[in-house]
């Protein structure tokens, strides 16, 4: 007689992605409580939260999520991830369509994090459009990488596991930033994953980190003057240019979407997502090895084009000064892939500060209840970096959904 795995009993609302995306990958249904129950305006679940519940219901067959009338509890039982499965999308035949409320105050980023560490398991390609009013492409105050930041410094990070980065395209159909009050942005992003395996390889990255040789980052102006990017630029360029002379950094200027605004009368239109910001990444002589940065103007204002490009470019120093082959931005992706590959240890070099952040040690305690097993950490001998070495067991999580070749 079969028995239905127990669920595994979570609190609050940190790292709620992180953990619906475990449980998916791993098959275990989770229960997550007090989420914001002291809030006295806004408890349980938030509009960008929603949202992703709705994208993994599009992206799997078979979840089932119940939701209290609070918001505050939500019991999840994951299904089989398909992606975009012919005939079964609502869009243009094998693409799902995912409109971000307006109400949203977290980048693009939020959603496709999560996203691709699923797209590698699934069934079939994982092609979303995000669209809607809530669609931020920049970086956001909340702590959220710009589209630039994921395409150059996060995506590249897959073919370490086997996992081909040339099958994977994402596409910025209209940029945008954060509108007022740090939510909407209304901008369009379009992400096509093509690189489905049986089971991502192990991963060696304990080697040096090397040294930087080369910078590249993208500046980007939204609906504002386009010299913004030239003045990011040369205030970036003033910080980096005494330590690697290879920068190259592309200016992109966009106009700010035009949206309904429905506080005037019937059809008139609005401009919003204005602002300017800056992403810069760093690539080492070793092979893998990719620091990176993102600084974008506050929505409220304040901030002139010189103080993000310095900002940002100070950024990619401590980035760098942090130490270990893998970025504090790119820490989760490696660590999660590294545990859902195959039943052998794998290891990765990591700074003393990146491995005791709250997120990498949130994602240590997640990992163990859904069932891997616990890291392994030892000091860097070989030199006096004060580097750890981080040794992750796989728990052999394969792609039920892939035929075999």
């Amino acid at each position: 007689m079969s028995t239905k795995p127990e669920f595994v009993r979570l609190t609050g609302h940190r790292s709620f992605a992180q953990r619906l995306v475990l449980a998916t990958l791993t098959g275990r249904p989770v229960h997550i409580s007090k989420i914001r129950p002291n809030s006295p305006t806004h408890p349980g679940l938030a509009p960008h939260e929603v949202s992703f519940l709705r994208l993994l219901e599009a992206v799997t067959n078979g979840s089932s999520m119940q939701i209290s009338y609070t918001g505050t509890t939500i019991t999840y039982q994951p299904g089989l991830i398909t992606g975009a499965v012919p005939g079964y999308t609502s869009a243009d035949g094998d693409l799902i369509e995912h409109v971000v409320p307006a109400g949203c105050a977290r980048g693009v980023s939020y959603f496709l994090l999560p996203l691709c560490l699923l797209a590698p398991f699934a069934k079939a390609h994982m092609n979303v459009r995000f669209s809607g009013p809530g669609v931020i492409t920049s970086a956001t105050e909340a702590g959220d990488l710009s589209v630039d930041t994921f395409r150059t410094a996060i995506l590249p990070l897959y073919d370490l596991f086997g996992i081909p980065a040339l099958r994977v395209e994402l596409k910025v159909l209209q940029r945008s930033c954060s509108g007022p009050r740090g939510t909407g942005g209304a901008g369009v992003v379009e992400l096509r994953f093509a690189s489905q395996v049986r089971l991502p390889r192990t991963l060696h990255l304990n080697r040096g980190p090397g040294r930087v040789k080369r910078v590249r980052g993208v500046a980007y102006a939204t609906g504002v003057s386009a010299s913004n990017n030239a003045r990011m630029i040369h205030a970036a360029r003033e910080v980096l240019n005494p330590f690697v002379s290879d920068i190259h950094i592309a200016a992109q200027y966009d106009q700010a979407p035009l949206v309904a605004d429905p506080g005037e009368k019937a059809g008139s239109k609005r401009r919003m997502g204005i602002g300017f910001g800056l992403s810069l990444v760093a690539e080492s002589s070793a092979v893998g090895v990719i620091y990176s940065a993102d600084v974008v103007a506050p929505s409220k204002g304040g901030e002139i084009p010189e103080d993000i490009g310095k900002k940002c470019a100070y950024q990619l120093l401590e980035s760098i000064d942090q130490g270990g082959c893998v970025s504090r931005a790119a820490a989760g992706t490696i660590l999660t892939l590294m545990a859902m590959g195959s039943e052998d240890i794998g290891r990765v070099r990591l700074g003393k500060d990146i491995i005791g952040t709250e997120e990498v040690i949130e994602l240590a305690r997640d990992l163990k209840k859904f069932g891997a097993s616990s890291w392994g950490l030892r000091d860097v001998e070989d030199d006096d970096s004060g580097d750890l070495l981080v040794a992750v067991r796989g728990i052999g999580v394969g792609n039920v959904g892939k035929k075999v070749a």
